[in-house]
């Protein structure tokens, strides 16, 4: 693994001179960006300016990074990002391991089906016998069901989850282009869906993959349409069983439909008969009805924003204009699974005419559309409309000018400082209404103002937790081998990543992340970091700083201060780190913090997704840790049970480095 990065570090070195032999081409991409960057204006110099683009633009620098890109010119560097055209050869060798991150929804609905289709599927074909599930013989069910999940190919929901979650770390821990994985982080928030909600987890994968990551640097539209049609936002926000009542409802071949919707407009009120309005409610909840979940994200949290302008009236009818858009049939057990039959007898190939549109996993069912007038926002959808009024609203919602507004504010905040000034938000506006939404072009805007580059925006973003273990292990060059285990620690100090429930999506302010037992937590992890307490993360402390071992704490504090954050005033935080040196309990809190591995996260089921106590390798060899016992000695001190590094066992500049990246400075970006 550490030599395919170190080559991969190669690989970039020459593909860095070769963009420098073509200095013309490159000079043109950057001139038709528009890209100027006034740092000086604001009295940084150019290795200053570099470190703060690459702070803002990556995940973090890796050691000899900002070498590189001073080298090859701080516009021409945003250029590559902006394309995201550098090799990630030895990145995409190790995802190959992952097979799951290349399949369809459909493949991963056939190949990871959930717990409930298993079982349905299982009854039916006679695996499991039902009285054993009724009667609650638990260990019978789960024999049985094993032996189905074994006999048909079946993998568990949790690998498909860990495979995703280990994918974004080593993309963002890896990648050259790091502008795209940020993006893809960014966009992915903002259109938030959560693995909490069981029917949509399986479809995230592809979501980022194929909605998100595909569009993070093209037009604002084409990603706002994209998230809509797609199954994870259709099952998350529930506008897949979003139907109103049409005359559509009249022709044959819709009976069953038509009697779902009657019986959910009806009055279960004037029901008398129990087992009537049993049935009744049963129809009624099968309709689905108008749900307005997510016209409402779609204008406060997609678009408008929630002072964007639009009334509970605007909402209700944008619910209208969006019923129908649902999901293709993609198993007989999965979502999609009740238009499967009406599909069926009309074919495929006679679709368009009876009103509907088919687009990969996406189906626009006229049969469910309310074809009636509708009016949003002032704009008047005339009676009669199908699936093309929906693409009408996204645009008109897109292009508004509360949405340019919104969104250009969360973009400088993200980018920026957690309150960005209005005087730079007004320039993104203005290229992001005028060049239709690009997003890329809004990008250029704001890096190319003197806002970004001035000292209210240096150094005054606070890392989430993602963010800030992905930077420890780039700026300490580590290697990774078990990224579930880094994901362990990323959740144990707050951020679990692909679970956050609510649609807002993370929080993107410091005031979130930041409180005193966060702060803490951060501190363990740098130290567990450091003394490679973490299982499948390698370090080597000598290499990052050319084989010279300090002869003293505060020469190694120094030095490394330096290599870790590079082109700061370090005069501050070696006074305020110094002091920690000479704690005499130190090396007991080391152990503390490494010893206290974080709970695994569970998966939809509460099932454990890993083991603390037997950690997974890669090839898929078990190893069992030693107990705390046989890792400390009768003093408290650590025994080291693993290869030294190059210094030996040097437990003092273990310490001083852990105490770097805990501290206050490294948190900031």
């Amino acid at each position: 693994m550490k030599n395919i990065i170190r080559i991969l570090s190669v690989v970039f070195v020459l593909t860095l001179v070769g963009f420098s032999l073509s200095s013309f081409d490159e000079k043109e991409k950057a001139e038709k960006l528009r890209i100027k960057f006034p740092y000086k204006q604001a009295g940084l110099t150019e290795r200053q300016a570099a470190a703060h683009l690459v702070s803002r633009f990556t995940f973090g620098a890796t050691p000899g990074e900002l070498d590189a890109v001073v080298d090859m010119g701080l516009e021409k560097w945003l250029a590559h990002q902006l394309k995201a055209d550098l090799p990630d050869d030895s990145l995409n060798q190790l995802l190959s391991t992952y097979d799951a991150l290349k399949m369809t929804n459909t493949e991963v609905v056939d190949i990871f089906p959930r717990g409930p289709k298993v079982q349905r599927m299982a009854i039916k074909e006679g695996f499991i016998d039902k009285d054993s599930v009724d009667k609650g013989d638990r260990k019978k069910y789960q024999e049985q069901l094993a032996a189905f999940r074994a006999q048909k190919g079946y993998r568990l929901e949790q690998e498909l989850y860990q495979q995703f979650m280990s994918q974004k770390i080593l993309r963002a821990a890896y990648s050259n282009n790091q502008l795209q994985e940020l993006l893809t982080d960014f966009w992915f928030n903002h259109f938030n869906v959560s693995i909490v909600k069981n029917d949509c987890a399986q479809f995230i994968p592809a979501y980022e993959r194929d909605v998100i990551r595909a569009n993070v640097f093209g037009k604002f539209e084409d990603l706002l349409v994209a998230t809509a049609k797609s199954p994870a936002m259709l099952l998350y926000l529930d506008n897949f069983t979003s139907s109103g009542y049409n005359d559509e409802m009249k022709k044959p071949g819709n009976d069953v439909a038509r009697k779902r919707l009657e019986a959910m407009m009806a009055d279960t009120g004037n029901v008398q008969n129990a087992k009537a309005l049993q049935r009744l409610q049963q129809a009624k909840k099968a309709a689905g009805g108008l749900n307005e979940n997510y016209a409402r994200e779609v204008m406060e949290l997609h678009t408008l924003g929630v002072d964007g302008g639009y009334t509970q009236q605007d909402v209700t009818q944008a619910a209208k204009v969006l019923t129908g858009w649902t999901i293709y049939p993609i198993s007989d057990y999965g979502p999609g699974s009740n238009m499967k039959t009406q599909i069926e007898k009309i074919g495929p190939d006679k679709l368009a005419e009876r009103g509907f549109v088919h687009d990969g996993d996406f189906l626009f069912a006229g049969s469910r559309h309310d074809n009636g007038e509708k009016t949003v926002l002032g704009k008047k959808f005339p009676a009669g409309g199908g699936y093309e009024e929906g693409v009408e609203l996204l645009d008109m919602l897109a292009h508004h000018s509360s949405t340019a507004k919104f969104i250009c504010k969360k973009i400088a905040t993200r980018f920026v400082n957690d309150n960005p000034p209005q005087s730079l938000i007004d320039k993104m506006v203005k290229t992001f209404t005028e060049k239709d939404g690009d997003i890329t072009q809004t990008l250029v805007t704001m890096v190319a103002s003197p806002e970004f580059w001035s000292k209210e925006a240096l150094r005054e973003k606070t890392k989430s937790p993602f963010e800030f273990a992905i930077s420890a292990v780039r700026s300490l060059d580590a290697n990774i081998t078990q990224p579930a285990q880094l994901n362990n620690w990323i959740t144990r100090m707050g951020e679990r990543l692909y679970y956050y429930q609510a649609p807002t999506g993370f929080p993107d302010k410091g005031q979130y992340w930041i409180n005193s037992g966060s702060l803490l937590n951060r501190m363990n992890f740098g130290l567990a970091l450091v003394s490679k307490r973490i299982p499948g993360i390698t370090i080597d402390l000598a290499a990052l700083n050319n084989g010279h071992e300090p002869e003293s704490a505060n020469a190694a504090l120094a030095a490394y201060a330096k290599i870790i954050l590079p082109e700061r005033n370090l005069d501050e935080t070696i006074k305020r780190l110094t002091p920690l040196l000479k704690d005499p309990d130190l090396e007991k809190k080391v152990i503390a913090a490494a010893t206290k591995t974080p709970p695994p996260p569970q998966n939809m089921a509460g099932e454990n997704m890993g083991s603390n106590d037997n950690m997974m390798m890669s090839g898929g060899e078990t190893v069992k840790e030693k107990p705390l016992a046989e890792r400390v000695n009768k003093k408290g001190m650590a025994v080291n049970t693993k290869k030294p590094n190059a210094f030996g066992d040097n437990s003092m500049l273990t310490q001083v480095v852990g105490i770097i990246i805990g501290s206050p400075e490294f948190q900031r970006k």
